[in-house]
């Protein structure tokens, strides 16, 4: 590990070793908070471990609600670190988006998420990047491409990030990642690096922090 190396898994540590809360969650565009800090956002299917793996990164247990009911999570929820922010601005905010391929949700209520991710996703500027969520165990589902080309769409860099690693064999692993690689090719606004993660081994968690940390800056 290079020294450059080093320095940004330390910032991403430090960025993390902060209490982070929750602010508000967004059921339309009207009620966002003001645009100010960075922002990243994680999308992903309905029980793809999103809410385990915010909570893994901020070190807590409960703050990303975690739940086997698909669909549970309807509106953007915001995190900041805490902290008195009434005169500066914190360094950055988690966006919790709603699931995707959730079965059982109502046609309207699919269709009003989905509008409410586009018009967020078209319009945010202090959007950094998406982070969108694949099982590793299953790699990129028909419902997956369908949200990278929506990314596409909207111009806004998005990033892979492969959950339950932990769950399959290193070579499978290695295998998933290779051909995630390949598949992302054809996407323009996908970012050619993909982490591996788990959250209940820990893994691939530095890693996503110090990037996150970067595009927080």
């Amino acid at each position: 590990m290079t020294d450059n190396d080093q320095a940004r898994i330390d910032a991403g540590v430090a960025l993390f070793a902060r209490s982070w809360i929750f602010i508000r969650g967004v059921p339309a565009m009207k009620f966002l908070p003001n645009e100010g800090p960075n922002e990243v956002a994680f999308a992903g299917r309905s029980n793809v471990g999103k809410s385990s793996l915010i909570n893994a990164l901020v070190g807590q247990n409960r703050l990303a609600r975690t739940s086997n009911t698909p669909g549970r999570t309807q509106e953007l929820n915001y995190f900041i670190p805490d902290g008195n922010w009434e005169n500066s601005l914190p360094p950055g905010a988690i966006v919790d988006m709603p699931g995707y391929g959730y079965a059982k949700a109502p046609k309207d209520v699919v269709e009003r998420w989905t509008r409410l991710i586009f018009a967020y996703l078209r319009g945010r500027s202090t959007l950094r990047r998406v982070f969108v969520l694949i099982d590793a165990r299953h790699g990129i589902k028909p419902n997956d491409e369908e949200v990278l080309n929506l990314l596409d769409k909207t111009a806004v860099v998005y990033q892979l990030v492969l959950t339950k690693c932990d769950k399959i064999k290193p070579p499978a692993v290695e295998k998933l990642m290779v051909k995630t690689l390949d598949q992302i090719k054809k996407h323009p606004a996908a970012h050619p690096d993909i982490i591996a993660t788990s959250s209940e081994k820990k893994t691939g968690l530095d890693e996503l922090r110090a990037v996150m940390a970067e595009l927080m800056q």
